[in-house]
């Protein structure tokens, strides 16, 4: 009889219930334990921006060219 393994991820932040995700493991439920911490990890970046208010001029535009490389022109 063989006994089944989990994968657990806690994530913990001041003001906010900590969030557990939890996965049987095959190899195979990595990736979909990393897709769902990066989306809850988004919506709380998400969240922060609006509780700040503002989004600077540079984070606006990192954030377009989100994993692309950007050349600064000099001038």
């Amino acid at each position: 009889m063989s006994s089944q393994a989990n994968l657990h991820a806690v994530y913990t932040a001041p003001d906010t219930d900590p969030k557990t995700f939890s996965h049987e493991f095959p190899s195979t439920d990595v990736p979909k334990i990393q897709d769902e911490i990066n989306v809850y990890l988004t919506a709380r970046m998400e969240e922060d921006k609006k509780a700040q208010g503002t989004v600077s001029e540079k984070e606006a535009k990192e954030e377009d060219y989100y994993g692309e490389e950007l050349v600064e022109e000099d001038a």
